[in-house]
């Protein structure tokens, strides 16, 4: 129970900590490209995972040839749904304001549920349907008033949620499958991400204008950047860590239930959220629902009793239980 607790309460500051760090960068700052951001932290979760390998802190599979059909055939789709699931985010993130994009993020829960019945053959209660209903109606009535409205940001953010879905549930699978350990899966899936998001950055046609930001950036704007960056590792780990202790279901949720600060904190943070009443409401509705769920998946689960998540395949009754070997000395810090 400590451990489920504890990985989902570590994934939710981590996406905390990254979503504000990303508004500040993107928003405040105006920082002109937002797949370049992405790009850096992909790179730093290479990096990383790649020095701790080398330093003995973790263990990886190493292959001659990284890209060898045999590699990649255990990590594919992820690296799909990881770099657009990253790319989208952070769109969303800059064309919305924080609360409305904490709202709407609740629709990539509904998406789990669905691709967790029929990938992973897991079957929500009625009390969970319900707490995740209300949570929609809520995020439908803010949006039916929201001032600020963004047709792009509302595509994109609803795409958003269809990738970390996609991406939570495949997440689940490959962990359970125990093929290539947790950070062996993280490495690889970034290592395939770069190449592409290296060629969307160069099409993008910013670079001209990212090295003239960097030329004028002040210090405290490196230092939000280099939060960022490091923080994409650091929400990454957090995310496999907490899928594989609890579910892909709960890792959705409590990425929404997190935006309870969000949604406050936001209306004070990047100075884009417009005031409306029903918006309020609406609001309200979606974090009560959050709550709900968290009551129902942590606070009221009895060890005695069957799991809230009931498990239809017995093949997935199984939870991963501790990391590959080597992985006892990662750091406690670490969508």
């Amino acid at each position: 129970m400590f451990a489920k607790v504890g990985t989902a309460v570590f994934y939710g500051v981590s996406s905390v900590a990254i979503m504000v760090s990303n508004k500040v960068v993107l928003t405040q700052y105006g920082f002109p490209s937002a797949n370049f951001l992405a790009l850096c932290q992909v790179y730093a979760t290479i990096v990383v995972i790649f020095l701790a390998h080398n330093l003995g802190m973790v263990k990886i599979p190493v292959s001659s040839n990284p890209f060898s059909p045999t590699i990649f055939n255990k990590v594919w789709p992820l690296p799909v749904f990881y770099v657009l699931n990253l790319a989208c985010g952070l769109g969303a993130t800059k064309a919305l304001s924080l609360p409305m994009f904490a709202v709407l993020r609740r629709f990539s829960i509904w998406m789990t549920m669905i691709g967790e019945e029929h990938l992973l053959g897991r079957v929500a209660k009625l009390e969970i349907k319900l707490s995740v209903a209300s949570m929609i109606f809520g995020a439908v009535v803010a949006a039916y008033d929201d001032l600020a409205f963004s047709l792009y940001g509302y595509v994109i953010i609803l795409l958003n949620d269809f990738f970390t879905a996609a991406n939570g549930v495949y997440v689940k699978k490959k962990l359970d499958s125990k093929e290539i350990g947790t950070f062996g899966l993280m490495f690889y899936n970034c290592l395939y991400c770069a190449p592409f998001l290296t060629a969307v950055v160069y099409y993008e046609g910013k670079m001209p204008e990212v090295t003239q930001f960097f030329l004028t950036a002040t210090s405290t704007f490196y230092a939000f950047f280099a939060l960022s960056t490091m923080l994409g590792f650091i929400l990454t780990y957090a995310i496999f860590l907490c899928t594989q202790v609890n579910s892909a279901l709960t890792t959705t949720v409590i990425g929404c239930l997190k935006n309870v600060l969000i949604t406050y904190g936001g209306m004070f943070i990047g100075g884009d959220y417009i005031f409306s009443i029903m918006n309020f409401m609406g609001l309200n509705i979606s974090i009560a629902g959050s709550l709900v769920y968290s009551y129902y998946t942590f606070l009221a689960k009895n060890p005695n009793k069957p799991p809230v998540i009931k498990t239809v395949d017995a093949k997935y009754v199984q939870i991963a239980s501790e990391l590959e070997e080597g992985a006892a000395a990662r750091p406690n810090d670490s969508a």
